[in-house]
């Protein structure tokens, strides 16, 4: 992430952890590998060390839409219908409280030890981020995010905003197409009609000299949830499943590679042909993998992706997304008084002890219905945890920003 003006094809993937299974539903860990790797590329793009590290944006989003659109089917076949109350709960008891929690932070180390434009920014942000609509913010306030991004402490939640808008909408849509004999057929046709639509805005789009419109954008980006979606119903999983193992294994390995080939390969925003079906191809190569991993996940690829590193850091992405922006940020070289490979080795550091304590002590609690988490404490320590949010954001004074005030996290070196 250093590197801001000689690295502009900077980019937030987001890691929203994948829906814990359900009794009787197996665990994939390569689906945890894969997020392992994704998280690993977006650390060396921001540290200036991997130009295409951005596109693993479209793998998280292809893994959301896999695991959310199973959970959908599965709860559609099993009770006739969606509580969709009790899917947002489960989606918001998963994600809301890290969030708070490293929203809150930020926004007290940026008083105390950022610029005041970093603070100023932030302190704009914040509430757009709290609305999970900091994306189309940063869209009307024509924020450039190839070239503006390292100002804003919360530009890495455009993805977690669009994920939270795919959340709202797509289960309406599996809720009324889902049911009946045909209706995961329904489900997929009209996932791979949006996935197409979706396309043909981002290349309609593709014309203003700043690319944010469409790299921001819930309808420009919605091909990629849609793919995963897609390959996530009976009928498509069907046709993988009849691969023979060998094969299926073999493709499993070419894909993988390409995926990461193409991270070390594609050089930024203006690589070619990107935002004209080059982004689209890598997701559709990324539902692809998904699909047949999931069909032979004790495959060699399976088990080499499901191997306890990249199953770990897959486990942790959530938290180390959240927080390797701000620790990026707000300890540049000057800071830190060195730069290069050592200053991205602490941050990198700072960013997984960080995620490590945000799951242990904020995310597991939750997630595993700890007493304080539970029934009306949960409800009360919600509540509370809300106003703390919301007076902190309010108590902070709003810096004073002059000529002098200009952003020296620009200077910042990898």
């Amino acid at each position: 992430m250093a590197q801001h003006r000689a690295a502009p094809g900077r980019s937030h993937p987001s890691p929203v952890p994948l829906p814990t299974p359900r009794a009787g539903r197996p665990h994939l860990a390569p689906l945890d590998g894969l997020r392992g790797l994704a998280v690993a590329a977006v650390l060396l793009f921001h540290a200036g060390y991997l130009r295409g590290g951005f596109l693993g944006v479209d793998l998280f989003f292809v893994l959301s839409g896999f695991l959310i659109t199973g959970l959908l089917l599965a709860e559609t076949r099993r009770a006739g219908g969606i509580d969709l109350a009790a899917f947002w709960a489960r989606r918001a008891r998963r994600l809301l409280p890290a969030l708070v929690v490293m929203g809150v932070a930020t926004l007290l180390l940026a008083w105390v030890f950022g610029s005041p434009s970093l603070l100023a920014f932030a302190l704009d942000d914040a509430p757009w981020a709290a609305a999970q609509a900091v994306n189309w913010h940063f869209i009307a306030e024509q924020v450039g995010y190839w070239n503006a991004s390292d100002t804003r402490l919360f530009s890495h939640l455009w993805s977690i905003a669009v994920e939270w808008q795919f959340y709202l909408a797509w289960p309406v849509v599996v809720l009324l197409a889902g049911r009946g004999r045909h209706g995961e057929r329904r489900v997929a046709s009209l996932a791979v009609v949006g996935a197409c639509v979706s396309l043909a805005l981002m290349i309609m789009f593709d014309t203003a000299v700043d690319t944010t419109r469409v790299y921001e954008g819930t309808d420009t980006r919605a091909f990629s949830l849609l793919l995963g979606a897609a390959v996530a119903t009976r009928p498509v999983r069907a046709g993988f499943a009849r691969v023979p193992r060998q094969a299926a294994d073999l493709l499993c390995a070419v894909l993988a590679c390409g995926l990461v080939a193409s991270w070390a390969l594609t050089d930024g925003q203006h690589a070619p042909g990107l935002f004209q079906g080059g982004m689209f191809l890598h997701s559709l190569v990324a539902a692809v993998l998904i699909a047949t991993l999931a069909a032979v996940p004790d495959g060699r690829t399976g088990r080499a992706l499901g191997s306890v590193v990249p199953r770990r850091l897959g486990e942790l992405s959530y938290g180390l997304y959240l927080w390797h922006w701000p620790v990026y940020l707000l300890l540049p070289a000057d800071v830190l008084g060195f730069g290069g490979p050592p200053r991205t080795a602490v941050l990198i550091a700072l960013s997984l002890a960080a995620a490590a304590l945000s799951k242990k002590l904020v995310e597991d609690p939750v997630r595993f219905r700890a007493r304080w988490a539970t029934s009306r404490r949960g409800l009360a320590v919600l509540g509370a945890t809300a106003l703390v949010a919301a007076a902190v954001w309010a108590a902070i004074p709003q810096p004073t920003l002059g000529a002098g005030s200009v952003d020296v996290h620009r200077l910042m070196e990898p």
